[in-house]
């Protein structure tokens, strides 16, 4: 599988070149199609890596950083122009792994690149930690869920149950099959508790207008739907 490297970059001649070089190694290169829609394109191309620029429109690199690391842990490289060491230490605060200045040579970038995705991936073959959900994103490891600039937390119980009505793409999931899954789980629950466990967990969505998304079937169960 090639890996897939997402550049948050506005000038046009520099995302083709990085595009030409890292394609000559059988890198996947991806950008945003609309500034403000970041996010929404990160979660479509799953990135093993990002890069980003700090002057772009709409938002700055430093606000994309942000968002990003708030749901994924993907490798984060700032490429800038801009060498005040502030901008430096903003960036690996808010928890990019390096940072290069503009002008580079491509072959340090490459090398830079290859050891980070070395490190980041020599033990665990990269997959999806995030899922999108009517706008949310949903972050697998971590068990939460980001939306318009908001992020709820759920127990374990609360977030094993929605992520198994999401995965089940529009399907039922009966209660008896819900209560034998947390069980197989280690998470012993009887049907007052996983009553409880929705009820709670429709209270949380209510935060990001996604309460509905949680549907009860009278006699069958529980389905996720697209609102």
């Amino acid at each position: 599988m090639n890996m897939n490297i997402f550049i948050i970059e506005d000038d046009a001649h520099l995302l083709d070149a990085l595009r030409e070089g890292l394609s000559q190694w059988s890198y996947e290169v991806s950008n945003p199609n609309d500034f403000s829609q970041v996010m929404e394109d990160f979660v479509e191309q799953r990135p093993h890596l990002v890069m980003i620029d700090i002057q772009l429109p709409k938002f700055d690199g430093f606000h994309w950083c942000r968002e990003i690391r708030a749901v994924s842990k993907v490798p984060i490289i700032f490429l800038s122009s801009r060498d005040h060491p502030m901008d430096m230490v903003m960036a690996m605060n808010l928890g990019a792994d390096d940072y290069v200045q503009k002008p580079f040579h491509m072959d340090v970038l490459l090398a830079k690149i290859q050891a980070m995705l070395r490190r980041t991936y020599t033990y665990e073959e990269a997959s999806s930690d995030v899922i999108e959900w009517n706008q949310a994103i949903i972050d697998l490891k971590k068990g939460g869920i980001y939306k318009d600039g908001k992020t709820i937390d759920l127990t374990k119980n609360e977030f094993f149950i929605l992520s198994v009505l999401i995965k089940s793409n529009n399907e039922i999931i009966s209660r008896h099959e819900l209560m034998k899954m947390l069980w197989d789980d280690d998470q012993f629950i009887n049907d007052n508790t996983l009553t409880a466990n929705i009820t709670r967990l429709r209270q949380k969505l209510l935060s990001l207008n996604l309460a509905d998304g949680i549907v009860t079937k009278k006699g069958l169960g529980y389905m996720a739907v697209t609102l």
